[in-house]
């Protein structure tokens, strides 16, 4: 499994990543029910019944009415409410962006950390397979009386701490297999056998405050909190426009029976206007109107909250990956060739007695050290590259 596939089965499978979708696509149906017209009221009545007798024809102004009345918001109203709604939507979808932007570093962070566990087993396996050979020597200058007993003892005793070692890195895998497969949808136990990256090249990152600028300009959680804070402008403008009076438009026909005598009655139409006083502003459209300005400046500092978190966010990947990097250059480059050269420099002294077998162990151990530290600092490297990339909100063009 490449890192590539890794992220792909992730935003295809990840439940969490599902559920966002839903919400988004459930947001995307607002617009349209927040802008249109509330439905009207059909309205199916007698009017003027006699209480009498209960006969339809004995009163002139006894009829069967049916009227339908028709509720219109003040102008503008409906659109500001789907603007509004639009804008919550299009949060969404920043939601669901950043969203797929922090599952992506979550894979890459644990594809990375499994990276480095299967690398550091081969590295105490490749250990084990000195120690071996250091006892197998030990063993034998002890039998032909040039060595002595402790040499043997100590390479046994070494043997055991990285077999306990090669335990607890097996562990580890374990429990970051199964991290990794909650994150790809799968089942706990799911086996993954990583594929070798094409490349282990660590490039230069681009200034830091290039990788600012391109996180305020394409982050999703920035982008989302300036959609926010639009539509908290926009449900202000809806606020204000509550002080003017929504309508109400109502027509009705009214049918009429002929008289007793049998002379025709006409039937009757009406029509209302009906229109909503603001009598209480002073109490509701008012107060509204503070509720909404409140929301709008709370948003506003959300927004310049979320960017300050987001240049804290970019620098510290940043500097986490220059140091990391660094370490593995002088690692590869330096410490570990050196450190290898000694030991095959103190394996040869021992073979003939100048070198001190704890030596020989010590430097062996050492090279185990710097070759786990080399791709724990690779390690390190690549998953702080994934937070800066989820940080600035998408690739980085070194």
């Amino acid at each position: 499994m490449s890192l590539g596939n890794a992220q792909q089965q992730a935003l295809a499978e990840n439940p969490r990543l599902a559920q966002i979708q839903a919400r988004y696509e459930a947001a995307l149906t607002r617009p349209a029910q927040v802008g249109t017209l509330p439905d009207p009221t059909l309205n199916l009545g007698i009017i003027s019944l006699p209480t009498d007798t209960f006969n339809l024809d004995q009163e002139a102004m006894t009829q069967l009415q049916i009227g339908i009345n028709q509720p219109i918001p003040w102008f503008g109203k409906l659109d500001i409410a789907a603007a509004a709604a639009q804008r919550d939507a299009e949060a969404a979808g920043e939601a669901l962006a950043e969203a797929r932007n922090q599952l992506r570093r979550d894979v890459a962070r644990g594809w990375w950390a499994l990276f480095y566990l299967d690398h550091a087993l081969q590295v105490v396996d490749a250990n084990l397979g000195r120690l071996r050979e250091f006892n197998r020597i030990a063993q034998s200058r002890y039998r032909v009386g040039k060595g002595l007993q402790q040499d043997a003892l100590q390479a046994q005793l070494e043997l055991s701490t990285q077999l306990e070692q090669q335990i607890r890195l097996r562990g580890e895998r374990r429990t970051t297999v199964a991290q990794l497969n909650a994150l790809l949808g799968r089942d706990a136990d799911t086996p993954i056998q990583l594929a070798e990256p094409a490349s282990l090249e660590l490039p230069p990152l681009p200034a830091s405050q290039r990788l600012v600028a391109l996180g305020l300009e394409q982050r999703p959680t920035i982008r989302r909190q300036h959609r926010l804070v639009d539509a908290a402008r926009e449900r202000r403008a809806l606020a204000e426009s509550d002080l003017y009076p929504d309508l109400s438009l109502g027509a009705s026909y009214g049918y009429r029976q002929d008289a007793p005598n049998g002379s025709s009655r006409a039937d009757l139409v009406s029509v209302t206007l009906g229109i909503k006083l603001p009598l209480y502003a002073g109490r509701k459209q008012h107060q509204a109107i503070d509720q909404r300005g409140a929301e709008l400046i709370a948003e506003q500092q959300a927004l310049r909250e979320s960017q300050l978190a987001m240049r804290a966010e970019a620098e510290q990947a940043s500097a986490d990956y220059q140091r990391a990097r660094e370490q593995s250059e002088l690692l590869q480059q330096g410490i570990i060739p050196q450190a290898q050269q000694t030991v095959a420099s103190m394996l040869s002294g021992y073979q003939v007695g100048k070198v001190d077998f704890t030596a020989l162990v010590r430097a062996q151990l050492q090279v185990n050290r710097v070759q786990l530290q080399y791709w724990a600092a690779l390690r390190d490297a690549q998953q702080a590259r994934a937070r800066l990339i989820a940080a600035v909100g998408g690739e980085i063009h070194e």
